[in-house]
């Protein structure tokens, strides 16, 4: 039996390798990640990052990519308890703290306060909460699918596509983002406030041309 668990694994192994994802993240510690301010906000927990507490982002820096990545197909796995914002940045830098000046974030949010929920990209193109509705929800997993090809972003949740944004030519942000543009760069996590949780594992990334 364990040499058929065994094979079975090496198997999902190299079948994942030959599609070409690849994990950021190993299930147990925080390897390859590096958290700024308020660094006891992320913990591991049962194989998923956790972020609870004051506000604090979780930079990829590991070796996949040399953590720089321009088209790219990134999927994470997110579960939310109610009332907990949070989310996933793209093409961004990591910084000491504040919210991270470069890149783009996709909302993490079911039922906090703020009107922009999941899968927005955030104040550059929002949902609200009529267009999750019976797509995701609190305490059950979810996976964002953020794919970034040329200047345009698509963004599904369970395989509901719920974003498509081509980035117009000469644009330069909006009045929030000033100077955010599709670049290239790293991923992060986001920790909003002590009142959210929210848990983010399976993160996998494929590399595109």
């Amino acid at each position: 039996m364990i040499r058929t668990a065994l094979l079975l694994l090496l198997v999902a192994v190299c079948a994942s390798a030959q599609d070409g994802w690849v994990s950021l993240f190993n299930g147990k510690d925080l390897t390859g990640w590096k958290v700024n301010e308020n660094q006891q906000t992320f913990t591991v927990k049962d194989g998923a990052i956790v972020s609870h507490g004051p506000r604090s982002h979780c930079f990829y820096v590991g070796d996949v990519g040399n953590h720089d990545f321009k088209n790219f197909e990134l999927k994470v796995d997110v579960m939310t308890l109610p009332g907990s914002n949070g989310g996933v940045y793209f093409h961004t830098a990591y910084q000491d703290k504040g919210w991270p000046e470069k890149g783009f974030e996709v909302q993490v949010n079911n039922t906090h306060t703020d009107h922009i929920k999941s899968g927005s990209l955030y104040h550059v193109k929002d949902i609200g909460a009529g267009d999750i509705k019976g797509i995701v929800e609190d305490n059950k997993w979810f996976t964002e699918h953020i794919v970034v090809r040329g200047d345009t972003v698509t963004i599904s949740l369970n395989d509901h596509k719920v974003v498509e944004w081509t980035q117009p030519t000469g644009w330069n942000g909006t009045s929030d983002f000033v100077g955010r543009r599709i670049d290239r760069g790293t991923i992060a996590l986001q920790g909003h406030d002590p009142g959210s949780t929210v848990y983010y594992k399976n993160i996998r990334i494929k590399p595109l041309p």
